[in-house]
């Protein structure tokens, strides 16, 4: 099947990079002389057939910018028959061959369902910054986001040094521990509590109890052998109520002065750092060769620096976690209470 007419989108959460990889589409498919179009806020612009053409013009001096240009939104109707059967008709309207995905989980799930309804060939390209999708070793976004928190750290250190404050400070990843867990490692943070550290099993409230306890004891511990500042660094979604709710807890439990810090959509904000750009540049390439090629319903991937093809049906099942190696390092040696005990 000879590829002439290309769309793109950009779906979900917002991630550094997602420009450079709309670049990078843009300029191979030109080499190619394919004609490509972007759609507005994500599957929104192809329900309501609102797209624009994307031309080396309309990529100029991106690379850098945070955001994306084609906007994202999320699309609830992409998950009922109607909004599916009205992309496809844009699809098929507009006579375009292939539709390419920048997004996460949630927009693959989209794209493979849109695939049910529309013949066309479909790609997607990891963006988010989580680093939740299987098959990559990183997505778009991550390593942009991981230094914007890491910045963001290193100042709330200078203060909580100053003072010798505590501070919990509140990172994003969904339900994804990467953020979380390199970050803190990162910050020399005294304390990492994600979910691959504390697992939700059995009653929710008896776990946070348990770890509450846990955690009182071992701040209690290094205020008396040692002053100085003390961060923990925590995964959303992980505690119920958050930061704000920890730090209320560790007052009324044990009289423990904590400030809550949420660093939010901060993270997902920003120029990209140098391995995004590239890496959404290479995806951004590879998915237009892809394309050339014949292959549909997979997802660029690198691994171990090397450009591969993953199922997109595999790319969304959630089973690669945060590297054991990295949680490890931090409950056996650079934990706090590791020290104290060897």
């Amino acid at each position: 099947m000879t590829i002439q007419r290309i769309g793109i989108l950009t779906s979900g959460g917002d991630a550094p990079g997602m420009n450079a990889a709309i670049r990078a589409i843009v300029v191979a498919a030109h080499h190619y002389k394919i004609e490509v179009f972007g759609f507005i806020a994500g599957f929104n612009g192809l329900i309501e057939d609102n797209f624009m053409p994307l031309t080396l013009k309309s990529v100029d001096n991106i690379i850098h910018k945070g955001g994306t240009i084609l906007k994202s939104a999320r699309c609830p109707a992409m998950q009922e028959p109607l909004g599916l059967e009205q992309a496809a008709s844009t699809l098929l309207k507009n006579k375009l061959d292939a539709l390419i995905v920048i997004g996460g989980d949630g927009s693959f799930t989209g794209l493979l369902a849109l695939n049910e309804h529309w013949p066309g060939k479909v790609i997607g390209i990891p963006g988010t910054i989580d680093n939740d999708i299987d098959g990559t070793d990183f997505t778009i976004g991550f390593s942009t986001a991981i230094n914007t928190a890491i910045e963001a750290i290193d100042k709330i250190r200078d203060t909580a040094e100053a003072f010798e404050r505590i501070f919990i400070v509140e990172l994003m990843g969904r339900h994804s521990g990467h953020i979380t867990f390199n970050v803190g490692i990162a910050c020399a943070a005294e304390q990492v509590i994600s979910f691959e550290n504390f697992p939700s099993k059995g009653n929710a409230v008896d776990n946070e109890a348990h770890k509450l306890k846990a955690l009182v004891k071992e701040i209690k511990q290094a205020q008396a052998e040692r002053h100085a500042s003390y961060i923990i660094v925590i995964a959303e979604n992980l505690w119920q109520g958050g930061a704000s709710t920890l730090a209320q807890q560790l007052q009324t439990v044990a009289n423990i002065d904590c400030t809550a810090c949420i660093l939010g959509h901060i993270q997902r904000g920003g120029s990209p750092v140098a391995k995004d750009r590239i890496l959404a540049t290479k995806m951004g390439v590879a998915a237009v060769q892809a394309l050339i090629d014949d292959q549909s319903s997979i997802m660029i991937a690198e691994c171990n620096n090397t450009i591969t093809h993953v199922p997109l049906f595999v790319a969304i099942q959630h089973q690669q976690g945060v590297s054991d190696s990295l949680i490890q390092a931090q409950e056996s040696i650079l934990a706090l209470t590791a020290q104290r005990q060897c």
